[in-house]
């Protein structure tokens, strides 16, 4: 990339994106001076690291959007990282919300529930939980000790007779029964000091209660205590204790291994070490740790995450670092006034820096910055948290072994994940210059060429990512049955919809189906913009068919521009996650064209309604689910549909009622 005109870049904070010669975005990163940030790009390239040499050889413009503060800047670069996923960006890949527990602690009979998300409702939450299996069995154990009501809050309030959970003794039934809520409360309230890791605390009160009750002869409340003890004591087994006080806190690590660079994070509640998460980036060394770890915290809470109260990062960033670096890119720019000291005092530097401080930094800045580091971060959770949120290096042993604890389960994950990376796997068999994170699969189903569906699944870092999946619908007289015309309609459409764009594009089909893709890309000029492969079933010399009695039981694997399949042998791990992919997209483009076809049956039987015609059975389908929600609904409801008046309501109401007597 040339050098570019920095003084039409601007002096204030904000957010600057590198652009390849196609104009695509496959780099965003924030700056509290936007100028000073992105002349760092160019001193010599031994003073780059090896991923910013990389992009930089891509880019061919970058661009600038001016904010006017520093956590503006961080939120808009999390933002935008999240919609466009750069190339050249530390992706978070895996951004789903972990499982917590929720106390609904503002209704008159609290329910403990598991969700992923964050409401501020008022409500309590516990966690996070990495394996939801292990969630929900800690779950079920907490309901067979403390009984509290499970049913939701609708069918609380209507229920008239108590459930089956009341006659096993695990819920009093509040919701029809009296109950002394005096009781209910501080039954509440052992479950939440459970939850917030005071379990010496509840098992003491337990434990006065249950001599009590065994002096009173209450043998049988005693019984009941004494499980409750004896459950809470196994459940603390399986939680080591890391902190000398009931402090909440997620701990950082990084680790260079040979894998990539690999981040752990502990999560530490009440003092007690819970759970754990590991990630890695192949490809990554420990020069690119400070801009994986900004990267990481900025995209990974959000705001409807759990945010603790204290973050731990490994290292501290070193001012004096960027002094140092800044005088070196005055001197190759010669620009000597850049370093003016009334624009570029310490407490103005850009901190922000890819190669800024290391693990040797660590603590480095504890005692002269108040033990923080990353302001704009903290005042950004802050204000998702509601409280106060410190972010800061190690500011005691305890803390420090911690970090290194972090790093140790992430090396460690990281070697345990290592010779099994199925995406490298599939690059090299598929040509690709790096493995595939993004993997977009399409599939086409319908019924004579009618209620024709293109179903597109996505999964990303080898997991389905179904918030992501679509369905693209097509009118008969455009489909026909011509699957590879509809295949070329739809890629035209995924090209207008833009970003995020796939690693992999993989179609379930043949030679044919990859083809009609293929055109399309050539002709927009989008080629190059993704690899695309297309996966069949293997055919017999004979009949051209699939023919599993002749032993033909592997796919085959095509390429544009080559005339034989891929060699891929058969059960090999990256053939078999191909199958994978593909077995998805086809069940879900026949689920997605079964509902069509069934709504389709359904349109029919409405216009056999008198006054129902094509125009109208499309609007009420438009307004109500299902038959049974247009038949439950009243005489206002449907005479507000465009259409349709009150006699015609009237009896479209009564058709449908009678059309489901009738079945």
């Amino acid at each position: 990339m040339d050098k570019i005109d920095l003084t039409a870049v601007p002096l204030t904070p904000g957010v600057y994106l590198f652009k390849d010669e196609g104009g695509r975005i496959i780099y965003v990163g924030k700056a509290k001076h936007l100028r000073r940030r992105v002349a760092s790009y160019f001193r010599p390239e031994d003073a780059l690291t090896p991923k910013t040499r990389a992009m930089l050889r891509m880019a061919r413009t970058v661009d600038t959007i001016s904010t006017t503060s520093e956590k503006e800047a961080l939120l808009l670069e999390a933002s935008l990282i999240k919609k466009h996923r750069p190339r050249y960006n530390i992706l978070l890949r895996d951004d789903k919300q972990y499982v917590l527990f929720k106390l609904t602690k503002r209704h008159a009979w609290p329910r403990l529930t598991l969700t992923r998300k964050v409401v501020r409702d008022g409500s309590a939450y516990f966690g996070p939980f990495t394996s939801a299996v292990a969630a929900r069995e800690t779950w079920k154990a907490i309901h067979a000790v403390f009984a509290l009501r499970r049913c939701a809050d609708r069918a609380f309030a209507n229920r008239t007779r108590p459930c089956l959970y009341h006659y096993m003794q695990q819920c009093p039934a509040p919701c029809c029964l009296p109950v002394d809520a005096a009781v209910y409360r501080e039954m509440v309230g052992k479950v939440e000091m459970l939850l917030r890791g005071r379990s010496s605390e509840l098992l003491g009160i337990l434990r006065a209660q249950m001599e009590e009750a065994s002096e009173n002869l209450a043998f049988e409340q005693a019984a009941v205590l004494r499980d409750q003890m004896a459950a809470i004591t196994r459940t603390v087994e399986r939680q080591a204790a890391v902190l000398p006080d009931a402090r909440d806190m997620d701990v950082l690590g990084v680790a260079e291994t040979p894998a990539g660079l690999a981040l752990g994070l502990l999560f530490v509640r009440g003092g007690m070490l819970t759970d754990k998460r590991d990630f890695v980036w192949p490809g990554l060394g420990l020069e690119e740790a400070p801009e994986v770890l900004s990267s990481f915290l900025a995209q990974y809470y959000g705001p409807h995450s759990v945010i603790p109260e204290r973050i731990v990062v490994p290292w501290a960033i070193d001012t004096e670092a960027a002094v140092a670096e800044l005088s070196g890119i005055a001197d190759v720019l010669d620009m000597p006034d850049m370093l003016a000291p009334d624009k570029f005092a310490p407490d103005k530097l850009d901190t922000d820096r890819p190669d800024a401080g290391g693990p040797e930094h660590r603590g480095a800045e504890a005692d002269a910055a108040g033990g923080e580091t990353m302001p704009a971060l903290a005042e950004a959770l802050s204000d998702l948290r509601g409280g106060v949120v410190r972010v800061g290096p190690p500011r005691n042993e305890t803390e420090n072994r911690l970090v290194s604890m972090a790093q140790r389960n992430a090396a460690e994950s990281a070697r345990a994940a290592r010779g099994l990376d199925t995406a490298s796997l599939l690059a090299a068999r598929l040509g690709m210059a790096q493995p595939p994170v993004r993997i977009e699969a399409v599939d086409v189903s319908h019924t004579g060429g009618r209620n024709t569906r293109v179903g597109m699944v996505v999964f990303e870092d080898g997991r389905p990512a179904k918030d992501q999946y679509r369905t693209y619908a097509f009118a008969d007289e455009d489909a026909g049955g011509d699957d590879y015309g509809v295949l070329a309609q739809w890629m035209g459409r995924r090209l207008e919809s833009g970003p995020p764009w796939p690693d992999l594009l993989l179609i379930d089909g043949g030679k044919g189906q990859l083809a009609a893709v293929v055109s399309v890309l050539e002709r927009e000029g989008a080629a190059d913009r993704f690899a695309v492969a297309a996966i069949a079933k293997a055919r017999s010399e004979d009949h051209g068919r699939a023919d599993r009695r002749k032993g033909n039981v592997a796919d085959v694997v095509y390429l544009p521009g080559r005339m034989n399949p891929v060699n891929m042998k058969a059960g090999s791990q990256e053939l078999l996650f191909l199958q994978l992919v593909r077995d998805t997209v086809h069940d879900y483009s026949l689920r997605r064209h079964r509902k069509a076809r069934a709504g389709s049956a359904l349109s029919g039987e409405l216009q056999r309604i008198p006054g129902v015609g094509p125009a109208l059975a499309k609007a009420l389908w438009a307004h109500f689910p299902t038959v049974r929600a247009m038949a439950e609904a009243s005489e206002e409801e449907l005479a507000a549909i465009p259409g349709i008046g009150r006699a015609k309501a009237r009896s479209i109401r009564s058709a449908l009622a009678a059309m489901r007597a009738g079945r």
